[in-house]
């Protein structure tokens, strides 16, 4: 997967089938769905895969507890099957993972141990286990951090977890390995239409030399997620809102506040959602709100009410409580939720099914969703695109496909950080083996190495400092002073690797330093890392 590479298919190309804008869950679905149908198909991205809302989830891959008791039935038992494929299609990533409910009141077992069998239920053949009913002193002995006081059960239910923007990264390899294109920093800045004002292309914009490409194409995808009205705006300056921003964010804790394999699932908070304290890359991450915002952004802020609520909540529920000084990282991201129909309406009863919406010009827009069920929304914006474009029509094969990294769930060795590489890992273990400087960790604190970083260069499309450790290793997520601590040394490596002067390593140090700065609660102070 490299860049120049793919410029040069763009360039060699004089039309393709597909244009998808967007690469997030939804944009990257959609083209590998187009793709692995014989469509001749490019993704284009604006920033790095995965930048905003698609890197930024709460790690579960799920039918939705929450969706259950609404009584959405028919999303959860969609979400489910998607779950099952999900963990078979791409094993390396998702787990299966335990969470249990604590109950605090005498009826609270009964209640979720009914709930959660019929959520078992629904899952029926792609079911990841049986929900059980266990005593309190089973619950504490498996959730040793877990509040005691007045603690009556627990309830362990079966969901998966997975790593969202290391999935997104295996999509875009997966659709290039299948035949299509997929090129990060390249920005639609305008869309072409012919005399009958239909849609016949793109002008894309490369961030980095400023090149502008006229992009000649049958059909244009809208995946941009919260940022579909832009795109709709491009097409129509009349058209209305389609998507508002929901912000959900989420607090990093070290492991000590879960000593635990197993998430916990609080089903009742103050405002009526779920709030999960996950086991996630050997750190607690707790997490979510759902906060209706005006603007969108690619680099959302977590806001103070939020932080409070979050860290409230999870003190309510753990023995060792949370302060601000714990928090390793703070990450916000937004979903993006078909707007709804009443003023004022609250997001937690806006949908989460997703919708594909169809312009005079020919556009296609998926909009809604979530990344368990990206592969079914991409089909079902294939299939719309197909038939309003009255394409040839081919039948989509994603339901078994194989994604990049795939290997057997047996096979993977959760011991070991590089488990989330699957197929690739002996590549970077040969890395390591062939230079002792690629075997060095980057920082003393985590296990990533250097061979990482020129494995996310070489082969991961990785442009930036940002790129490397905020989505192809999660440094940034999982402890942004680290992050910030080893800025320095990962730039250098990267200039080395790309034949880049130091003024560029300089300014890539700066310019990430700025950015993780926005991830931590207190104020930070540069310390000297020893690697040796």
């Amino acid at each position: 997967m490299k860049r120049n590479e793919e410029l040069k298919k763009l360039a060699e190309t004089q039309e393709w089938d597909f244009i998808v804008i967007g690469g997030g869950a939804s944009g990257l679905g959609s083209a590998l769905d187009a793709t692995s149908r014989g469509f001749k198909t490019l993704l284009i991205e604006s920033h790095d895969f995965a930048k905003a809302t698609s890197s930024r989830s709460t790690k579960l891959v799920h039918g939705g507890v929450r969706y259950l008791a609404q009584g959405d039935i028919g999303l959860v038992k969609e979400a489910l099957k998607e779950r099952g494929l999900l963990a078979k299609n791409a094993a390396h990533v998702v787990k299966n993972q335990s969470f249990i409910i604590p109950n605090y009141t005498w009826w609270g077992g009964i209640y979720y141990k009914i709930g959660l069998s019929i959520y078992d239920f629904l899952a029926g053949k792609l079911s990841l286990g049986r929900t059980q009913y266990i005593s309190k002193s089973k619950t504490i002995g498996k959730l040793p951090t877990i509040e005691q006081k007045n603690l009556m059960s627990g309830v362990v239910y079966q969901d998966g977890q997975f790593d969202d923007a290391r999935l997104a990264i295996n999509l875009a390899q997966t659709i290039i390995e299948k035949g299509g294109s997929a090129i990060n920093y390249l920005k639609v800045i305008n869309l072409i239409k012919n005399d009958s004002n239909k849609i016949t292309g793109v002008i894309a914009e490369d961030q980095f030399t400023h090149k502008q490409y006229e992009i000649h194409t049958k059909v244009v995808i809208n995946a941009t997620g919260v940022f579909t009205n832009d795109i709709l705006n491009m097409n129509n300056p009349k058209h209305g809102k389609f998507v508002v921003p929901s912000q959900g964010i989420h607090l990093v804790l070290d492991k000590s506040f879960l000593k635990s394999d197993d998430a916990i699932m609080i089903p009742k908070t103050s405002d009526g959602r779920v709030l999960f304290v996950v086991p996630w890359h050997d750190r607690a991450l707790v997490g979510t709100t759902d906060t209706l915002l005006e603007n969108e952004s690619f680099e959302p802020r977590a806001l103070e009410q939020e932080i409070n609520f979050v860290l409230n909540t999870a003190r309510q529920y753990l023995s060792k409580k949370p302060t601000r000084e714990d928090v390793k990282s703070v990450f916000a991201g937004l979903r993006p939720l078909a707007a709804p129909k009443g003023e004022g309406k609250n997001t937690k009863e806006v949908s989460r099914s997703h919708k594909v919406i169809t312009s005079d010009t020919g556009l296609v827009s998926i909009i809604g969703g979530k990344w368990t069920t990206y592969r079914k929304m991409a089909e079902d914006t294939i299939n719309k695109a197909m038939e309003i474009h009255k394409m040839k029509t081919v039948p989509s094969s994603t339901e078994h496909l194989s994604i990049h990294g795939n290997v057997k769930a047996e096979q993977v060795d959760r011991s070991s950080h590089l488990y989330v590489y699957g197929s690739d890992i002996p590549a970077i273990q040969s890395l390591q083996n062939e230079n002792q400087k690629y075997a060095e960790r980057i920082h003393p604190d985590h296990p990533f190495t250097v061979a990482e970083i020129i494995w996310a260069v070489r082969n991961e499309m990785a442009e930036t400092i940002e790129d490397v450790l905020a989505r192809r290793v999660r440094m940034l997520f999982l402890d942004a002073r680290a992050a910030i601590d080893c800025a320095h040394h990962v730039a250098a490596i990267i200039a080395e690797e790309r034949g880049l002067s130091p003024e560029w390593a300089h300014q890539q140090e700066k310019e990430f330093i700025e950015l993780a700065k926005g991830y931590l609660l207190t104020p930070y102070s540069p310390k000297t890392i020893n690697l040796n």
